[in-house]
């Protein structure tokens, strides 16, 4: 994906998003926040023999894991959090982005509800929800990417194709022989810090409401 040259550099409209949107984008800085907490504080506390660089983050969540409940808040708070995080997402930045995000947060919500060992085929739709949670969360800095840079928001456009890349191609190598945790962690993390910072930045204002519908070139 390629962004636009400077010399097809917009000017971004800079109205302040509303508060309702504001407070909306909220949720995509607790969301990742909980989850990456939860994750980090499980894998510290737990007494089952478990590795965050060869283990998969469900396994905290695992029927019998002593960490059951507190990975599955983690899950459950940013898959309520990434859906109300798209309303803002939807307010400022135009294209599919924010369906994306919102399918994130559902396919969350369906991970936590389906845990690990339960039954055979629990276990198979819990792979399911959580594959579909990977290509979304990848898919959503990518999807939003062009409309930032036309919007002139060229450095959230390009942080935004690092992280989608590289959380696609990390998230791929999981079900491989490779350290399962850690880059599963890795895929995570760099989509969730995207979303971290496009949620500031609305927040703050610094992202405009819908800019790259009222863009216009520079004279």
């Amino acid at each position: 994906m390629s962004i636009p040259a400077g010399s097809d550099r917009t000017v971004p409209d800079h109205a302040v998003p509303d508060r309702a949107t504001r407070l909306a984008a909220i949720g995509g800085v607790v969301g990742p926040a909980a989850f990456v907490g939860a994750w980090i504080a499980s894998a510290a506390t737990t007494s089952m023999p478990y590795s965050s660089i060869d283990d998969a983050i469900s396994r905290l969540a695992a029927v019998g894991a002593d960490t059951r409940w507190l990975m599955t808040a983690g899950m459950v708070t940013f898959g309520i959090a990434l859906p109300i995080y798209s309303f803002a997402l939807r307010s400022t930045v135009t294209g599919r982005a924010w369906v994306s995000a919102a399918a994130t947060g559902i396919a969350t919500l369906a991970v936590a509800a389906t845990p690990l060992d339960r039954s055979d085929t629990i276990d198979q739709l819990h792979g399911l929800f959580a594959t579909v949670g990977y290509v979304t969360l990848a898919a959503t800095p990518l999807l939003a990417a062009r409309p930032l840079a036309h919007a002139g928001h060229r450095r959230l456009a390009r942080f935004g194709i690092a992280a989608g890349t590289t959380s696609a191609i990390a998230l791929a190598l999981t079900p491989t022989s490779l350290p399962t945790g850690l880059f599963q962690r890795l895929g995570l993390t760099v989509s969730d810090a995207w979303v971290v910072a496009t949620a500031l930045a609305i927040a703050t204002g610094r992202l405009s409401a819908r800019s790259v519908d009222h863009r216009r070139p520079t004279t």
